[in-house]
């Protein structure tokens, strides 16, 4: 089965979830911090998560503990541009270790990685979405729960298909 998401909700086989979105909606992404969720196919590459704040999680895809040295690189000028750096780093990043819970679990998508192009936007991801849902900077976002919940049957094949507005 794959997953569809649309300004609204996820939907994953027969559950229906309640989801965030780009502040600018979902579109053709047209440059780094656009704003806008892209539209389109994807494959979901791996996940990232806080073992101190998820205890156990099952899933069949690849698991990457985030610690307080994982970061991702969103910086156009770099070489690591969209992909999971060490920290330090001396070009622009976003820290993966939060306060927070927004990145407990993180489905990272295979949006502009094969191959990368500068500045057409990196760090596209599935997270948790924040109390009251709020939009994002390009990302996807549901319930800490609702992801845990879908990971047990994601495969390696399965397809996240981002649908435009009607």
């Amino acid at each position: 089965m794959h997953i569809k998401i649309n300004k609204n909700y996820l939907t994953y086989n027969n559950y229906k979830v309640k989801c965030a979105v780009g502040k600018k909606g979902i579109g053709h992404k047209k440059s780094e911090g656009d704003r806008i969720t892209p539209k389109g196919q994807y494959k979901i590459k791996f996940i990232l998560y806080r073992k101190d704040r998820i205890k156990k999680i099952s899933t069949k895809l690849k698991k990457v503990q985030i610690n307080k040295n994982l970061g991702w690189c969103d910086d156009p000028k770099s070489k690591q541009y969209n992909k999971l750096v060490k920290l330090p780093f001396n070009f622009s990043h976003e820290r993966l270790y939060k306060k927070e819970n927004s990145y407990d679990v993180i489905l990272v998508l295979d949006y502009n990685m094969n191959p990368i192009l500068k500045n057409k936007g990196s760090a596209i991801f599935i997270h948790v979405a924040r109390k009251n849902f709020e939009k994002t900077e390009g990302c996807v976002a549901i319930s800490k729960r609702s992801i845990i919940k879908i990971v047990k049957d994601i495969k390696k094949n399965t397809q996240v298909k981002i649908v435009g507005q009607k």
